[in-house]
């Protein structure tokens, strides 16, 4: 005889109630959960329990219970059945086995969408820029620290030296010495370079069926005039933060070093260095751009989908990072060495190629890629949470609300 059920639940569980004679299948919601009137009649004394169903037999009026309706009497509506046997008109017979089993279904996942509207494209791209560089640069800020004193050579020549002399004079504070600073700067360099790098990109990408109208990467252009843009507008304050970070001693705050350097340096002397920046600047740029744009075209042709999730971008901005800071790394610590200028008594530079020349004279090759290590610890990771805070706000900032 073929296996029959009896399916009893609701949309979370259900359980199966296997009648092997009866071609029935409630369900407990319809059933014994009427929306009125649980019990019709209460004291009859006739032997059985009713209950009408809408058996696939007409001549079947229900199921019937010894010794249950004598006290009461329950009227239900009418049941919802399915056919859950190829053998039709069968009855439940005495001798039938009668067992539960639990099916669990399907629980629909909950999650919480943030949206915020915000019409602008450019105004999305400067919002998501400003707290992309906020969160990455506040999250690698020790590594920050610890690199800038390896450059300038300032306590300890290794990152294990540095680390445990700035815990042993300065705590976990010294570690994030500056970092407020850094915040202020990087935020708004962020968000200027982030949008220029949009807008220009948009620009320079040709539509549909249209003819490129560079020979090289709009991506290349894009990344090299966001460089340009970020460091012309926030120059001074990357200059503060270095000198604040390096003469810990010599200035209390931003305001007092931002006054100090003008009275005694001169306006100029906040532009010191702006030079060999642009230039480092715009090759570190215009490289990590055209990798991250390059990276994120081979992953979509890899795995055949346009969606990138959170994870995949991390690790794509970080790759990404790490190819544009080796690549343009000595640039970057004659940079540093201008700007720290005469303070301490050391080599004040003429130029960029005159700190270059300098450093490879006293310290050899090993001096232009000294901090390179701590450097690519801090860059790759802060690139790689920069572009994943960037690509999830601008998921969050959206055109129309949903």
């Amino acid at each position: 005889m073929a296996r029959r059920n009896l399916v009893i639940g609701n949309k979370k569980d259900e359980f199966l109630l296997p009648l092997p004679s009866l071609n029935l299948s409630w369900n407990i919601e319809d059933c014994f959960y009427p929306p009125s009137g649980l019990f019709a009649s209460i004291g009859q004394t006739g032997p059985s329990f009713g209950i009408s169903s809408c058996s696939s037999n007409p001549g079947d009026n229900g199921v019937r219970i010894p010794f249950t309706d004598r006290y009461l009497k329950y009227e239900a509506p009418a049941l919802t059945c399915a056919t859950v046997s190829n053998q039709p008109g069968s009855v439940l017979g005495a001798a039938d086995p009668f067992e539960v089993t639990k099916v669990k279904g399907k629980k629909k996942k909950v999650g919480l969408k943030l949206r915020l509207k915000v019409r602008d494209p450019s105004l999305r791209s400067f919002i998501s820029g400003g707290i992309a560089g906020a969160v990455s640069r506040t999250a690698v800020a020790p590594l920050e620290t610890i690199r800038t004193h390896l450059m300038v050579g300032s306590n300890g020549h290794s990152t294990m030296e540095v680390f445990q002399s700035i815990m042993k004079n300065e705590g976990w504070k010294g570690l994030f010495r500056g970092n407020f600073v850094n915040v202020i700067r990087v935020a708004p360099s962020k968000a200027i370079e982030l949008f220029a790098y949009d807008t220009v990109k948009k620009i320079l990408t040709p539509k549909t069926n249209e003819q490129p109208k560079l020979p090289i990467s709009p991506s290349l252009i894009a990344g090299a005039c966001a460089g340009v843009s970020s460091t012309l507008c926030t120059y001074p304050l990357e200059l503060l933060k270095t000198r604040l970070t390096i003469e810990k001693d010599v200035y209390d705050n931003l305001l007092h070093a931002f006054i100090k350097i003008l009275r005694e340096e001169g306006p100029m002397e906040l532009y010191r260095g702006l030079t060999p920046s642009l230039i480092g600047v715009v090759p570190y740029a215009a490289t990590n751009y055209f990798a991250y744009d390059m990276l994120k075209k081979a992953y979509r042709k890899i795995f055949k989908t346009e969606e990138i999730g959170n994870i995949p971008t991390l690790l794509i901005g970080s790759a990404a990072g790490a190819i544009s800071s080796s690549a343009t790394f000595p640039l970057e610590v004659a940079r540093k060495h201008m700007q720290v200028g005469a303070v301490g008594g050391r080599q004040v530079y003429k130029s960029m190629l005159h700190a270059l020349v300098s450093i490879l004279e006293n310290e050899g090759i090993g001096g232009l890629y000294k901090g390179l290590g701590p450097s690519c610890l801090k860059l790759v990771p802060a690139a790689g949470i920069s572009f994943m805070c960037f690509e999830a706000c601008k998921k969050i900032l959206v055109d129309e609300e949903n």
